[in-house]
This record gives structure tokens, sequence and C-alpha cells, in this order.
């Protein structure tokens, strides 16, 4: 009989330990991934590719017990050897071979030269060999940086008292409304992929208060932009007992306060890696809509096309003027019409033209919509009427208002975008691990 009693201690070592005091001299064991081999005669530099980064190895010719002609790139390995410091080498550290274990050895030659600094190839390449392509150094860093955007969203709503949730991603009825679903057959009944966890969120606002979620959303829209995926990771949370739906506003300021600082604490490698300079979030200016629409409109001479909505083009205009005006890489853009929102928006009570909504436009681009819901009951039904929508799909929801809710509000981010933004891509695919969209379903 045997007992697991908690995880094993390995005798191989990470790249952090191998950093550690003390450790130079050592004899060492570490596996990894041979990232490139630079044969220079009787001495050869074996680079293994780890998790935490990148490890020199020196293989001497008479001394390291392996024939070098049986290694190739990729292969993964177990290598022991002296540890020693080197200037030259990746993290100033590096291993003599004295043992060299194949662990598997690869089959093809890699189809894109995952070792080079630059990954020189199409986007369409890298996204057809994804699994190989984000094996390169920089490719990997865009999803570590990724990473700490949501552990950031996680650990600062947990902190502010949110509890996560998990939405079912099937329903019988899209939240945003409108013909952008992908329909499916359920056992014989009509069913739609989510476009957002909002109903259900909201529900659960007379349950605990404030929730958050990270997950998928669905988007059946036949868009082929660089901005644009059909399927995307929607960072949601809503909050109940707000006084404004500037509370929310607020909310997300210090999201990104947080999460900027864990960046520059725990991602600098990465940061590093991709040449990234983090934005000043300390304060992001909130200019409404109407207004945001004229001024640029004066300053950049755009002629105003359509009243309820903002066009790319006028978003990265009211980008370029919060740049100059006040030296920020953010803009709230408050108090949308009510035509271009959904149904449970809450109408602005001095102009029900507008709602107590907002966009969060980041260098130019959207990547967060959010705002004030409407809490009560008879105003839910009184918009649902004036909309010309029925009630179907949607009981369970209305229900909810029935038996009492608080003033909440929430948003969502698209996370893809925010990566996108962050690292200066000009494509939301760059930033989308298995991206989704008119003409992709894989890999």
């Amino acid at each position: 009989m045997e007992f697991m009693t908690g995880v094993k201690e390995k005798e191989t070592l990470e790249l952090s330990e191998l950093l550690e005091e003390g450790r130079l001299g050592e004899e060492v064991k570490v596996n990894g991934a041979v990232h490139t081999i630079r044969d220079m005669g009787t001495v050869a530099f074996v680079i293994l590719r780890k998790r935490e980064g990148l490890v020199q190895c020196v293989y001497e010719e008479g001394v390291t017990k392996f024939n070098l002609k049986d290694l190739r790139e990729a292969a993964t390995v177990e290598v022991t050897g002296k540890l020693t410091e080197s200037e030259k080498a990746p993290n100033g550290i590096e291993i003599r071979l004295s043992e060299i274990k194949v662990l598997s050895m690869p089959k093809d030659s890699l189809p894109l030269a995952v070792s080079k600094w630059k990954l020189n190839t199409s986007l369409e390449a890298k996204l057809n060999y994804r699994s190989i392509s984000l094996r390169n150094v920089r490719e990997r860093a865009k999803f570590k940086i990724q990473e700490g955007i949501v552990r950031g969203f996680r650990e600062f709503l947990y902190k502010e008292g949110f509890t996560e949730i998990h939405t079912p991603k099937i329903g019988a009825k899209g939240a945003e409304g409108g013909s952008n679903l992908f329909r499916l057959d359920y056992f014989h009944r009509p069913a739609v992929l989510e476009q957002s966890p909002q109903l259900y969120k909201q529900m659960m606002v007379g349950v605990f208060d404030r929730v958050f979620e990270t997950g998928p959303v669905f988007r059946a829209e036949k868009h082929n932009t660089k901005r644009h995926l059909n399927e995307y990771t929607s960072l949601d949370f809503e909050m109940g007992y707000i006084d404004s739906f500037e509370d929310i506003m607020a909310m997300e300021t210090g999201f990104l306060q947080y999460t900027m600082e864990l960046l520059k604490k725990d991602y600098a490698k990465e940061l590093k890696i991709l040449d990234v300079t983090l934005p000043d979030v300390s304060k992001i200016p909130a200019i409404r809509f109407d207004e945001a629409k004229q001024k640029v409109s004066e300053k950049y001479g755009r002629k105003i096309r359509n009243p309820f909505d903002l066009e790319p083009e006028e978003e990265h205009l009211i980008g370029q003027y919060a740049k100059e005006e006040w030296d920020s890489d953010f803009v709230f853009v408050t108090y949308y019409p009510s035509k271009k929102r959904p149904f449970y928006a809450m109408d602005d009570p001095q102009d029900e033209k507008f709602t107590l909504s907002f966009d969060l436009l980041f260098r130019g681009l959207e990547i967060t919509t959010g705002g004030q819901r409407i809490h009560d009951y008879d105003m839910l039904m009184e918009k649902l009427a004036k909309r010309g929508m029925t009630e179907e799909g949607l009981e369970t929801y209305l229900d909810t208002f029935k038996h009492g809710m608080p003033p909440h509000g929430g948003l969502g981010i698209g996370m893809e975008r925010l990566t996108m933004q962050l690292l200066g891509e000009d494509n939301v695919r760059e930033t989308t691990l298995f991206p989704r969209d008119l003409s992709r379903l894989t890999p």
C-alpha cells in the first residue's frame, strides 16, 4: 500500500533554484527541451528551454558522456553537470555537462525557427503551428503577461470582497439581444452560445453583492478585422449597492493600478523581453460621449457621421485627444446613447436618450463596456416593452427582480484586446492562444 502525502520533492532543479545563492560550483541535475545547439567543434552550447526561461549548458568533447550527433533541437533531456558563472550566458550561469539523458526525441524538424529572437514569419504561419510558435521566447512572453493581467484581475477583486462565479455558456437567450448569436440544437430545443455572463452575474449580485468571472463569450458577427474575434475571453464583474456608475469606473481604475504594479514586480523579465513600457494609470480622465465626439470633430476636422455610436476612427482620435490633452493612454467615454445599449442599461434620469454607462478606451481602442443596470422590476418591464422584446427566455432573470435587487452595475473587459494594446500589437490574434474567427476553427 502506498499513500500520497503531498507534492514530491524533485532532484531536478528549476531556473529560480539554480539562481539561489550558494549554488555555484554544485553538481546539478536539470531537465528541459533543447531550444538550440551551437556546435563550435570540440565545444558546443546546448540551450535548454524551461518554464522560467533559458539555461545554457556547455558540452565538451571527451568530458560529456554523450555523442552530440545524437542530440537534436526540440529533444527533451535531463542533464547533469557543474553549475558555474558565465557573464555571456542567459541569467549569468551555465552548466558544464557531464551527462545527458534523452527523455524524448522529435520525429521531424521544427517547421519554424523558434530559437530565433524574433519569429520572422507570417501571423498565418504562427497560428497554423501555434503550439510550436509559442515555444519562441518572445511569443511565450506575451501569454505570461496575459496571465499577469488575469491574475491581477482575480487578486484585486478577491481583495475587494468579490466572489468568483462560473456561469453556463449554453443558454436559452442571448444577454445582449440582436442577431449575433451562435444558435444550436439542445436536445431538440433551440439554444444559443452565451454572448456574455451578464444576466447570470446580475442575478448573483442578489446573492453575493459582488461577483466576478473570467470565461469565454461568443459573438456570431461576420467581421474579419484586426480587433474582432468570434470567441474571446471576458473579464467580468458586477457589484451591488453602488451610488453611481462611477463606482464601477473607480473599481476598474483600481484593478488597472493593482495589475500594473503586479506586472512590474512579478513579470519584469517578460516586460523586458518584449520591451514594454507600462502605462501610467494613477488617474484616468472621463468625458461624455457627445462631448468626446464634438471635441475630436473640432480638433481633427472629422465630420460626425453616426450620432449614436463611435466608429473605429473616432475611438482612435479620442485616444489621441486623451494623450495630447491629458497625457493619458486611457479614457472613459461616458453616457452612451440608450439606442446602442442593451435593455438592462439604466437610462440617465436627466436625459433618457443617454445611459449611465461607459466604455474604456486604451490607446484608441475600446477594451471595456460597463455601466449601471436597471434594478427595479417595473422599470425593466417598461424597457422591454419599449424595445418590443418579450419575456421569453428571460423568465428566471426577471423573477429575480420581483424579489428585490440592490442598485448595481458592472463591466466586461476583453482580455485579448487589453493584452494587445498593452504589448503594442496590431492584431488581436497575436495575443490569442487559439483564435476563432470567420476563417479559423483549428488548431
